[in-house]
């Protein structure tokens, strides 16, 4: 059985407390991931501040150069995993066994992850606003006629990840290239993205003591967004309602996304089948962002028999296939949401979320 190991400041450290992720279909484990309790936590803590002044000599352009390098690694290489290693291919069968997300989805979000990484310059101009980057390195400068400064607000980013969908992984990557320190509390049946992403980024030439990985219990990843100056936490209700009021911490989830029709359109519904359909079904329905309800004011026994004949006819494929469809029901909440919403629709009130 592999073993994926904590990365204390990319340093792979071999705990004795070990959680095990099974297969979605056998339900046989899989893959053995070392823990990190709070006390290793609060440990390592106390040297981020050196780690993030030592991120602050890269100037933005070198990171950025270093973000498209880790971009090819990531796509195509064979890395580090543990005590071996694990190809491209080997890393969509690893993340389809433990998630039940299907190849052909792992390798979309696979390539939604490089091209950030391959084109962080440009994200970072979104993100800045089209911010003269050398202003992040002297830490003044000028902007559309007026000066401006900058200075960091924390020595790290704390991100406690979810195990939906490999895609959100795109999301911590910009913290890098803006000099942050990163500590990432990953999902229990989805470990394999965010090591393999800092493996990318190690081989590309970025100092290993930028990434730490730390595989922990909900102690472990409270304490993370406790200690840290700032903060993403993907999850549920009982996850995320802790942190919701916390300026330092932005919240992803849960998804209580709805497609509403009002009463100006509600007549011409057929129209809108199609874009329903791929609202509740597009990455496997595994998004936080896929649509877990359907709003009508009327016609809700037609559109619920359209939607069902729509969805009925997306079918798995093998991985190996480029015209693969996408199983909507890959895991039974998606299933559950889905009876909701046609329950709903077929007493056309709001569905229950």
């Amino acid at each position: 059985m592999r073993h994926l190991p904590v990365l204390r400041q990319g340093r792979p450290y071999y705990s004795v407390d070990r959680a095990r992720a099974v297969h979605h279909r056998t339900k046989e484990p899989f893959v053995e991931i070392s823990q990190a309790n709070v006390g290793l936590i609060r440990r390592d803590f106390l040297q981020l501040e050196e780690v993030a002044n030592m991120m602050a000599g890269f100037t933005s352009e070198e990171l950025v150069k270093l973000c498209a390098k880790a971009a090819g690694h990531f796509a195509g290489d064979t890395l580090p995993l543990g005590e071996g290693t694990q190809s491209a291919e080997e890393y969509v069968e690893a993340t389809s066994a433990t998630t039940g997300l299907p190849h052909n989805m792992v390798r979309r979000n696979q390539a939604k992850i490089q091209g950030v990484l391959a084109n962080m310059a440009g994200v970072l101009r979104g993100l800045t606003r089209n911010l003269d980057l050398a202003i992040l390195d002297r830490g003044y400068g000028e902007a559309s006629g007026a000066v401006v400064s900058y200075f960091r607000r924390t020595d790290s980013l704390g991100v406690v990840l979810p195990s939906n969908s490999p895609g959100v992984h795109s999301l911590w990557a910009p913290a890098f290239a803006l000099k942050t320190p990163l500590v990432l509390k990953p999902g229990g049946q989805e470990p394999w993205t965010p090591y393999r992403m800092i493996q990318a980024f190690i081989k590309a030439g970025a100092p290993p003591e930028a990434f730490s990985y730390y595989p922990t219990d909900h102690a472990g990843a409270g304490e993370i967004l406790r200690r840290c100056g700032r903060g993403m936490v993907f999850g549920d209700v009982s996850t995320t309602k802790v942190w919701a009021r916390d300026p330092r911490v932005e919240v992803h989830g849960p998804g209580w996304s709805k497609v509403v029709i009002g009463e100006d359109l509600i007549d011409r519904w057929p129209e809108f089948i199609d874009v329903i359909a791929a609202s509740i079904a597009e990455n496997s329905g595994r998004s936080c962002v896929n649509a877990s309800g359907v709003w009508v004011p009327r016609h809700g026994r037609a559109i619920a028999q359209a939607l069902a004949e729509k969805l009925a006819k997306i079918q798995p494929r093998a991985a190996d296939d480029p015209e693969a469809a996408i199983a909507p029901f890959a895991d039974a909440n998606v299933a559950r949401r889905m009876n909701q919403m046609i329950d709903g629709l077929l007493s056309e009130r709001a569905p229950p979320m």
